[in-house]
């Protein structure tokens, strides 16, 4: 007599909405990158407040050794942010990923999940460099503008908290709110005729002619290829106003619209 056999899974596995940040280490002290670390959590808790974040030695002309990277994940979990994987490299990487038990991620990328109907793709993850200088929530390589595939996307809805729209190599269009926790991502332009409060990325593959348009602005971060800004980086008097923003020279810049 045979024996029913029960097939159903204790665990549903997705790759779904993922909010990874890539560090990028250019200088390894330790301090230092905790630091530039705890002041960005500081000045943006909703952005980097414990933040998932994948470490990335490329920059480096010496892999560290497994001391020295784990003084470093309990410096940036002291800062408010969690290291979860090593960004994929050399051999030494793939080395030292095992002597920390963290994973070793390569080209990993977010898949968007369709909002509205429309077909979501893959896009790039947030990624932020280790450094004096402003960092990139975005690859901030050096890229032509990219050919845009037909007509742009236009959004009728409002884009509510936790969701998240991408127009896929071309512009995007909301015609409604963008609430605050909510995220819009283009490839190209992004025109947003209602209030801007949650984030908005434009040139997400490195189109640094895109532009951000919005008739009222209280974003929580807009970012042009690469390039950044948080609410309290940018002047008062640009809040609730109709704004443009642009890069000019690699400098992001923002205006009110007449």
């Amino acid at each position: 007599m045979s024996t029913a056999v029960d097939y159903a899974q204790a665990g549903e596995l997705k790759f779904g909405q993922v909010g990874i940040a890539n560090l990028r280490v250019r200088t390894l002290d330790v301090a230092q990158l905790a630091n530039e670390m705890r002041e960005r959590v500081q000045r943006a808790p909703n952005l980097f407040g414990r933040v998932a974040v994948v470490l990335d030695f490329g920059g480096l002309s010496k892999v560290p050794s497994p001391e020295e990277a784990r003084a470093l994940v309990e410096g940036l979990h002291e800062a408010g942010v969690f290291p979860v994987a090593l960004a994929y490299g050399t051999k030494e990487v793939d080395l030292l990923s095992q002597a920390l038990g963290l994973p070793l991620l390569a080209k990993f990328r977010v898949q968007y999940e369709p909002v509205s109907g429309s077909s979501v793709p893959a896009a790039t993850p947030a990624t932020t460099e280790a450094s004096p200088a402003k960092p990139s929530i975005v690859s901030t390589a050096t890229k032509p503008s990219l050919p845009k595939s037909g007509p742009g996307l236009v959004h009728a809805t409002p884009v509510r908290s936790g969701q998240q729209v991408y127009a896929d190599n071309r512009d995007l269009t909301v015609v409604s709110t963008v609430g605050a926790g909510a995220e819009v991502i283009a490839d190209g332009s992004i025109h947003i005729y209602g209030p801007l409060r949650g984030r908005a990325l434009a040139g997400a593959q490195g189109d640094e002619s895109a532009r951000i348009f919005c008739r009222e602005f209280h974003a929580e971060l807009v970012a042009v290829a690469g390039h950044y800004k948080v609410l309290e980086d940018i002047p008062a008097e640009l809040h609730g106003k109709p704004v443009q923003v642009w890069l000019d020279q690699g400098q992001l810049k923002l205006a009110a619209l007449d």
